[in-house]
C-alpha cells in the first residue's frame, strides 16, 4: 500500500474524535458538574430514534455523486463539516463578542479574505445565514442611501430582489434581459435617464442560466446617471479567482470590476465548500455601518471593539459557520491555481466540455453557451415546437431520474419560447418551453462528463422511438 499524502474523508472520524477530546479537556478545566436529569436520555431510545433518522435521511437525492447534475446542491467539504461540528460543541453566537469571541475573530478574518479577493481596499462586511439575507442587507443600505428611489434589476435576476424590496417598501424597476440572460444595457440606460433609480443590481451568475451581467459596462453607465451598483455574486462570486489568470477560463472583465461595486453578496455555501447556511455581504464604504446603529443595553459589554451584531440586521447567528469557513479557507486558500481556484477550474471545464459534446450531437442543442458551470440544453425534437420540446424534455427528465440501475439527476428550466424562436426557429406554440439545466459544481463532474453525455444520447434516442 502506498503512503497517503492527502486527507482521506474517512479520516473524518479520527479527526472528530481527537477534537472532541480536546473540547472535553477544555470544558473540564472549568470544573466538573453533572448534566441535569431533565436532559438525560435512555441510550436505547436514543439509538432507536437515530436509526429512524438514518432511514429517513435516505429519502434524498445523491447530491454528493456526479450522477447528481441538477440543482445547486452538493455536500460541504469534510473539513468544513468537521469544523462546524466541533464549534457546535460550544454553540457560539456571532452576534456579539460576548457570545462568540473566538468565532467572531474567525469571521472577521475570513470575510477580510473574501473582500481582498474582490479587490476591496477597505470594507465593512460579515457573514449571514443565507444569500437572501445578505441581499436584503445590501438593499436595506441602498434604500437608506437613496430613500424614495427605485432599485433596478434584470428579469433574470434572483426573485429575492423583488421580494426583499417588497419587505423594505422600496419601489422596483425590472429591466428586460437579452436572449443570453444578461441585462439589456439599452433598456437599463433608458430607465436610468428618468432619474428615479438609486441602485442597480448586477447579477454575477444568474441561477437559471449562469449568465454574467456585463458589470464592466454597467458601472460606467451607472456613474453617468448617479446610481449605485450592487453585485449579486451569490452564485458566481468565487469565479473571480479564475478571472485573475493570464488566460482565464471565463470572461474576466465583469469579475475584475467587482472592486468598483458599492456592495457585493457571495454565498460560501455554494462554491465555497460550506454547509448551509453561509452567505456574505460586503460594502466598499465602511461608513454605511451608521444605518445599522441600535442600542442593546445587555450586550456588547465585554469589548469596545466592533461587534458583528452592530453591523448586521440579523441577531443570533451560528459562530460554527464562521469556524467552518475560516478552517476551509486555511486549507483551500483563495488562489487561482491552488486551493479553491483549482476546484472551480474543474467545475468550469466540466460545463464547457458537456456543452462541447452536446454541440456535436444531432439530438441536442445548447440553449446558451455556459459562462460558468451551468449548462442549459434541449432536445431537437420533431416537430420542433415549444410544446413538443417541453413534452419530450419532461419524459427524458423522468426516465433519467427513475432509471433503476443508473439514474441521472437533472433539472428543468422554463425558458421563454420567444428566445428559442429567435435563436433556433422553434415554433412558439406556447409562451414557455421546458428545457434541461445541469449544474456542474462538483469537481468530480469533469471526469464524469463522458458518462453523462453518453446517457443523454441514449435517452434522446429512446425518446424518438
Amino acid at each position: 500500500m502506498g503512503i497517503k499524502n492527502h486527507f482521506d474523508p474517512d479520516q473524518l472520524f479520527e479527526l472528530l474524535s481527537t477534537s472532541l477530546r480536546e473540547q472535553n479537556a477544555w470544558k473540564n478545566s472549568f470544573g466538573a458538574f453533572e448534566t441535569d436529569e431533565s436532559l438525560q436520555l435512555e441510550p436505547e431510545k436514543v439509538g432507536a430514534v437515530f436509526n429512524e433518522l438514518n432511514e429517513r435521511l435516505k429519502d434524498n437525492y445523491p447530491f454528493f455523486h456526479p450522477r447528481y447534475a441538477g440543482q445547486m446542491l452538493k455536500p460541504a467539504h469534510p473539513v468544513a463539516m468537521a469544523a462546524y461540528f466541533i464549534a457546535m460543541q460550544i454553540n457560539p453566537n456571532n452576534h456579539a463578542l460576548d457570545g462568540g469571541p473566538a468565532t467572531a475573530k474567525m469571521e472577521i478574518e475570513a470575510v477580510a479574505e473574501i473582500a481582498a479577493m474582490f479587490g476591496y481596499a477597505k470594507h465593512l462586511g460579515h457573514l449571514t445565514s443565507s444569500g437572501t439575507i445578505a441581499n436584503l442587507e445590501a438593499l436595506f443600505v441602498a434604500r437608506s442611501l437613496h430613500p424614495g428611489k427605485a432599485i433596478a434589476f434584470s428579469s433574470q435576476s434572483h426573485y429575492t430582489h423583488k421580494r426583499m424590496c417588497d419587505v423594505l417598501g422600496s419601489s422596483t424597476v425590472e429591466i428586460p434581459a437579452d436572449v443570453s440572460g444578461k441585462i439589456d444595457l439599452g433598456a437599463l440606460e433608458d430607465a436610468l435617464k428618468k432619474g428615479t433609480i438609486g441602485t442597480v443590481v448586477a447579477t454575477i451568475g444568474t441561477t437559471s442560466l449562469g449568465a454574467v451581467d456585463p458589470l464592466d459596462e454597467i458601472i460606467p453607465l451607472c456613474k453617468r446617471y448617479g446610481a449605485r451598483v450592487h453585485a449579486d455574486a451569490a452564485y458566481g462570486g468565487f469565479f473571480t479567482l479564475l478571472a485573475k489568470e493570464k488566460k482565464p477560463l471565463i470572461n474576466a472583465a465583469p469579475f475584475l470590476h467587482l472592486s468598483q461595486c458599492d456592495s457585493i453578496v457571495v454565498d460560501p455555501h455554494k462554491h465555497g465548500l460550506q454547509p448551509y447556511g453561509c452567505g456574505c455581504v460586503l460594502f466598499r464604504d465602511p461608513s454605511v455601518g451608521r444605518f445599522y446603529k441600535h442600542d442593546s443595553p445587555y450586550t456588547y459589554f465585554t469589548s469596545r471593539d466592533l461587534h458583528l451584531g452592530e453591523i448586521s440586521l440579523e441577531c443570533s447567528r451560528a459562530g460554527a459557520a464562521a469556524a467552518a469557513l475560516w478552517t476551509t479557507l486555511k486549507l483551500f486558500p483563495l488562489k487561482p491555481n491552488t486551493g479553491l481556484g483549482a476546484v472551480l477550474k474543474k467545475t468550469r471545464k466540466a460545463a464547457a466540455e458537456l456543452s462541447r459534446l452536446l454541440s456535436t450531437s444531432t439530438h441536442w442543442k445548447n440553449f446558451v453557451e455556459p459562462e460558468l458551470d451551468i449548462v442549459t440544453y434541449f432536445i431537437a425534437a420533431k416537430p420542433f415546437s415549444a410544446s413538443n420540446i417541453s413534452l419530450q424534455t419532461e419524459k427524458i427528465f423522468n426516465k433519467a431520474m427513475h432509471n433503476p440501475s443508473h439514474p441521472l439527476f437533472l433539472a428543468l428550466l422554463k425558458a421563454e419560447s420567444a428566445h428559442l424562436t429567435k435563436k433556433f426557429n422553434v415554433t412558439a406554440d406556447q409562451p414557455t418551453t421546458t428545457i434541461l439545466r445541469s449544474v456542474m459544481m462538483k469537481p468530480e463532474h469533469l471526469r464524469f462528463i463522458p458518462t453523462i453525455f453518453q446517457e443523454l444520447e441514449a435517452l434522446a434516442e429512446n425518446s424518438n422511438r
